[in-house]
């Protein structure tokens, strides 16, 4: 198994069951549709609608889920919030604004970091989403454990119902992973260029710039010289990546490049230069 298929196994490998994503009186089929999208894209599959607006099936939604037809296919539909959390052991309420009820409010990374640890031992927790012109009612957040909410401006606090649920699921699979990604670069393909490869291509690039005399006066350049380098350091380059800026280089200064294995058999290259590191 490559490095980078065991990066994507560790990706997948999920801590903690779960949350339930609940949105009460959703309007739009599309909203619906575009919350479980966001669901799908971080692993989240238990989606229950307390009376949608406009009726259950949805082609419109189904069509804005993008493919997230697993979650979908597995929607259940209550008359009330109270049956559809039921069955949970803790739920976060998620409002942009103050309420009158007394309960913890937290940020969605805290809340992550409680929904993971209820999850991790078998228990089943959701997030509770409101309507999309004005959210929960204060009955509503009542039935919840917590507030979740995010740091949005105040003066613009309103999110969309699949954005607050992108978030909140972000924050949970980014905990339930300890941030697992599903990739990184591979140091095996792409090894990073030794110092002494760096080093020859510094003297490459300096010599064909003393040559353009570009180092101008020349009591600057110890100075230029230092700052080039250290444009190049940050880079942290891979091998490739210095063969390649030898080769241009090598092209600037108007070397003749490799000739190509054809040119080679029929005798026709003289003097070359390699394109990659611009040595004869």
């Amino acid at each position: 198994m490559s490095k980078n298929a065991k990066i994507l196994e560790e990706a997948r490998q999920v801590s903690a069951k779960p949350p339930a994503v609940i949105l009460c009186e959703p309007q739009l089929g599309e909203n619906i549709g575009t919350a479980a999208r966001a669901m799908a894209n971080f692993g989240l599959v238990d989606l229950r609608i307390v009376n949608p607006r406009d009726g259950w099936p949805s082609e419109k939604a189904r069509a804005a889920a993008s493919r997230a037809d697993h979650v979908i296919d597995n929607v259940r539909v209550f008359d009330s919030v109270e049956a559809a959390i039921a069955d949970l052991t803790f739920v976060y309420a998620t409002t942009a604004r103050s309420r009158e009820v007394s309960k913890p409010v937290r940020g969605p990374d805290e809340a992550a970091e409680k929904v993971v640890s209820i999850g991790a031992n078998g228990a089943a927790t959701g997030y509770l989403f409101g309507r999309e012109r004005w959210g929960l009612n204060n009955d509503e957040v009542a039935l919840a454990d917590e507030i979740v909410t995010l740091p949005v401006d105040p003066d613009f606090a309103s999110l969309n119902i699949a954005q607050a649920v992108l978030v909140c699921a972000y924050e949970w699979r980014k905990t339930a992973t300890s941030n697992a990604l599903p990739f990184r670069l591979s140091t095996e393909e792409h090894p990073s260029a030794t110092k002494e490869d760096v080093i020859r291509m510094f003297e490459h690039l300096e010599g064909a710039l003393d040559t353009a005399n570009f180092f101008r006066p020349p009591e600057r350049r110890p100075h230029m010289v230092l700052t080039l380098r250290n444009i190049f350091q940050k880079a942290e380059l891979t091998d490739q990546e210095v063969r390649a800026l030898r080769g241009v280089i090598a092209a600037l200064e108007k070397r003749t490049p490799r000739p190509r294995k054809d040119e080679v058999e029929d005798g026709s290259a003289g003097m070359v230069v390699d394109s990659d590191t611009g040595e004869a």
